[in-house]
């Protein structure tokens, strides 16, 4: 069945959206990471890990502050994913990220001794002041369930995207992926589908929200929810690049 012409502000705002992805595959450090030496890429990963460890109360925060019922169901889905066997007999992702991250060289001794730099402190504190600041806003549900896409799901898959490439000579072996972490992020966080296009077929975590925001972006009054939208994934951003920032030479 032909999906229904979606409305010229939702084309507007997925142009916009594909515009700030691309902003950010073209940052130094993730545009070209096969120049990185390995103790920098080391660096990189052992900074990234307490962005991961951070995620989990990010989307606790985004759930206390969220009104909207459908979205609640959603980002408590997506919550749960991180911790798939309640008897304890299966690794959380963040074990898995640990397993790859093993996998990539790096050992024991580095993750024991890894502390986070000021600059990786800086982007968790404004991720918690990001989500606090939507949420104090009357049309917080929109920008709690934007910010929860575009910063923990979509820009996210794209970081992986980009340094994958690096990691892929040790992940994958004899043609077969034995990343746990990294890869399968990679491909079920990401926008598979244009904000636009409601899909019931969507399995991705950032077109599971984009269908509910679909709504939320229709329902109330257009110009001020693609302002609230833009406004939310551009300062999603500037906390992301800032982050990485650090890493560029």
């Amino acid at each position: 069945m032909p999906q229904p012409a979606a409305p010229q502000g939702l084309e507007a705002l997925d142009a916009f959206e594909d515009g700030l992805i691309a902003q950010y595959k073209a940052h130094p450090v993730l545009a070209d990471t096969a120049r990185l030496p390995d103790a920098a890429f080391a660096q990189l990963l052992l900074q990234r890990r307490f962005l991961s460890l951070a995620f989990t109360p990010a989307y606790d925060l985004a759930i206390d502050l969220l009104d909207d019922k459908e979205g609640l169901r959603i980002a408590r889905t997506i919550l749960r994913e991180e911790y798939p066997d309640g008897t304890g007999n299966t690794r959380s992702h963040r074990e898995d990220m640990i397993e790859d991250m093993l996998q990539l060289g790096l050992t024991r001794a580095e993750l024991i001794a890894s502390r986070p730099t000021a600059a990786t402190l800086a982007a968790i504190s404004d991720t918690f002041t990001l989500m606090a600041d939507a949420g104090g806003r009357p049309d917080s549900d929109l920008r709690l369930l934007t910010i929860l896409r575009f910063w923990g799901e979509i820009l996210v898959s794209t970081e992986y995207t980009q340094l994958w490439p690096r990691m892929s000579p040790a992940l994958v072996r004899d043609g077969v992926h034995r990343s746990h972490f990294y890869y399968p992020h990679l491909l079920h966080d990401g926008k598979a589908h244009p904000l636009s296009t409601v899909s019931l077929l969507a399995t991705t975590h950032a077109d599971k929200l984009a269908r509910r925001l679909h709504t939320l972006l229709t329902s109330t009054e257009p110009a001020a929810a693609a302002e609230a939208f833009r406004a939310e994934e551009q300062r999603s951003l500037e906390v992301k690049v800032n982050f990485y920032d650090q890493f560029a030479t």
